[in-house]
């Protein structure tokens, strides 16, 4: 549950969001730093020998355990062991800032010398970090840091999504499914979080900015993800005849699915964000869902452990790193999950596929 793993329920203005992607185009940081591509993190053979003599040791303090949590992980697991850095710690908050603070005390138990964690809470997770930043330990933070911490002072680096990358290149596949033409509804997410709304503005934006021939004739605003099944039948029930539907991220884009299967509509194509496997088997069967647009999530955690661990030896990371994404298809599933999550597409999906 990779969006509502990241949210908090606060209303946004979305359409000043899409705005100011038609002014720029381009992905901002939580507080609005400027991207770098995550490729960039380059260590050199002597750097990464110092950091293997240093005997240094890492926790992994995840918000919550999910698709994309699990390959970040992964991504992070791995740069430690070629860097001969020893992961002493993996917690899971449940997606609970206080259980996410009471899990940073239990790991500086074991002082570790770095940190990843995506913030359950950044508006109040200064007093969850602060213990470890206190003790020197080297934060490096996914998606968001916390409210107050300075980059370079207080945490090593943010890294996440190029998010304009990805609202960009679902409206292309959009585009791509109807031949560059039809009416579309918009399923957006309406709360005051950074990701979201970069990504939601940017599919908007695209469409308006370069197919001429396309027209959002229907938006719904999501708060709360439980409520997306009414919101889906309610767009459906009203515009029947609707040629695609964006939906924010995948599980609320199953609830769209529901809704057209049960108004047996088989005309109106999905486009959606994040990888899920219901929603892949609907792709690779030729249902409602025509892509998915998902990130390059293993990278993510590879880019905030190479970080970190170069913060060790002097090596400084720019504020806000980003990963490239990707728009995965029936004919790209394979490849774009192994991209995506470095791991086999499930079987179910392969089988379907064939």
């Amino acid at each position: 549950m990779h969006m509502a793993a990241r949210g908090t329920a606060l209303f946004a203005a979305i359409l000043s969001v899409s705005a100011a992607f038609a002014a720029d185009g381009a992905t901002k940081g939580p507080n609005g730093e400027q991207p770098t591509p995550a490729k960039s993190v380059v260590l050199t053979p002597d750097q990464e020998q110092k950091i293997k003599d240093g005997k240094f040791t890492a926790a992994l303090v995840w918000h919550e355990m999910s698709e994309y949590t699990n390959a970040v992980n992964a991504g992070a697991h791995d740069e430690f062991k070629r860097l001969g850095i020893e992961v002493i710690a993996q917690t899971d908050a449940g997606f609970d800032a206080a259980r996410q603070k009471a899990d940073v005390e239990t790991v500086m138990a074991k002082k570790p010398s770095i940190i990843v964690s995506l913030p359950v809470d950044p508006a109040t997770a200064a007093v969850v970090y602060d213990p470890a930043r206190d003790a020197g330990v080297k934060l490096a933070f996914v998606d968001n840091s916390p409210a107050g911490y300075v980059h370079g002072k207080d945490y090593v680096t943010i890294v996440s999504d190029d998010l304009f990358q990805m609202g960009n290149k679902a409206a292309v596949a959009m585009a791509d499914a109807l031949g560059k033409k039809g009416n579309l509804g918009y399923i957006f997410h309406d709360a005051d979080f950074y990701v979201t709304n970069q990504r939601d503005g940017a599919f908007k934006a695209t469409i308006e900015q370069d197919y001429p021939e396309m027209k959002i004739v229907a938006e719904a605003g999501m708060a709360d993800p439980a409520r997306s099944e009414e919101i889906a039948q309610a767009m459906v029930t009203q515009h029947p005849d609707l040629d695609g539907i964006y939906v924010t991220w995948a599980e609320p884009a199953l609830s769209v699915l529901s809704a057209l299967r049960n108004a047996g509509n088989s005309h109106t194509k999905i486009v959606t964000l994040d990888l899920n496997e219901p929603a892949a088997l609907d792709m690779v069967k030729d249902g409602a869902i025509a892509a998915l647009v998902a990130d390059e999530a293993y990278s993510i955690g590879v880019t905030a452990a190479r970080s970190a661990a170069g913060s060790l030896v002097g090596v400084e990371s720019k504020p806000f790193l980003v990963v490239d994404s990707l728009a995965v298809t029936k004919a790209t599933v394979a490849d774009g999950w192994k991209a995506s999550l470095n791991k086999d597409v499930p079987a179910s999906v392969a089988a379907a596929a064939k």
